[in-house]
């Protein structure tokens, strides 16, 4: 069975291929232009890293361009971060990009890699697990995240590692709702997030958890959070929309079967006032530069409300 994120993938793909060619050209070019020297993509400062990798590579593949020289340049890169002690973003970013390449390119980074590594992996990251069931974002933090659990769980999809203790991650993420719908981030937070509540959401999708009770005070939380522009906000305390924020809103809108819920046409308006004539996206109204991540976001968005009706995934 594909992992969430080899379906999301593959539902990804299907909505772009309903766009025009001359769009899927513009950010295409916009996506290679960005790869480095080293194989590697780059944020806005700084140079290569695992982070603005993945989604160079995802958006590429979402493309159907992670091919050839793109691909063996960014394999070589990879190949340079197999031996370091990642986070656990860097770990999925690491992990589901050589799964893409691996899938789109037939290149497997992991060819020459010990039998353990795979264990070894999962034994790093079950070292972040915390007495309540979830997972910290990093060995020194007490307080467990809803987004890093969700992260931890879709690299132990990944490779193919078993969940410990399931129930107790379910007890964990339940215990993050909000009494006024959506999920928060941690135990201290005072609000429900949209992010944490993708994460959420997707994490219980996948330990085939989700409640009546739980998809509607999702969906009574995300309705809220789209505002004038048509995108989606990140929390009620923020007023302006984000393309993160809107790609994430949707997607569990999407998943949950109820992207009509919110009104489909101002979100697309709202995306579409974000793609760059050069290609790529803003990642809000305020945004100067367009980069690889909000670039993925924006590609993402656009996918999900071009994705034909008849296109399912079990």
């Amino acid at each position: 069975m594909l992992s969430y994120h080899e379906q999301l993938t593959l539902r990804l793909a299907a909505g772009i291929g309903e766009l025009d060619e001359a769009t899927r050209a513009r950010h295409t070019q916009f996506l290679l232009a960005r790869q480095q020297a080293d194989g590697g993509f780059a944020g806005r400062e700084g140079g290569s890293d695992l982070y603005y990798t993945s989604f160079g590579l995802r958006s590429l593949a979402i493309l159907g361009e992670l091919h050839g020289d793109v691909a063996e340049r960014a394999a070589r890169f990879l190949e340079t971060k197999l031996t370091g002690h990642e986070s656990v973003v860097d770990f999925l970013s690491l992990i589901y990009s050589a799964k893409l390449l691996e899938t789109a390119a037939g290149i497997d980074i992991f060819a020459q890699a010990p039998d353990t590594w795979r264990r070894s992996v999962a034994d790093t990251l079950n070292s972040l697990r915390r007495d309540d069931g979830g997972y910290a974002k990093g060995p020194e933090g007490m307080a467990s995240s809803t987004y890093h659990t969700f992260l931890v769980l879709l690299c132990l999809q990944l490779i193919e590692q078993p969940i410990p203790q399931p129930e107790a991650m379910v007890t964990f993420l339940l215990s993050q709702e909000s009494e006024e719908g959506g999920f928060r981030e941690i135990r201290a937070s005072k609000r429900a997030g949209t992010n944490p509540t993708a994460a959420a959401i997707g994490a219980l999708r996948i330990l085939d958890s989700l409640t009546e009770e739980i998809i509607e005070g999702t969906l009574d939380f995300l309705v809220e959070m789209q505002n004038d522009e048509g995108g989606l906000r990140a929390n009620t305390r923020i007023p302006i929309a984000d393309v993160l924020s809107t790609f994430t809103g949707m997607l569990t809108l999407t998943d949950l079967d109820a992207i009509e819920e919110i009104d489909p046409n101002a979100a697309l308006n709202y995306v579409l006032s974000l793609e760059q004539t050069g290609g790529g996206f803003f990642g809000a109204a305020w945004d100067e530069v367009a980069d690889v991540e909000y670039t993925f976001y924006g590609l993402g968005s656009l996918a999900l409300l071009h994705t034909p009706s008849h296109f399912t995934l079990e």
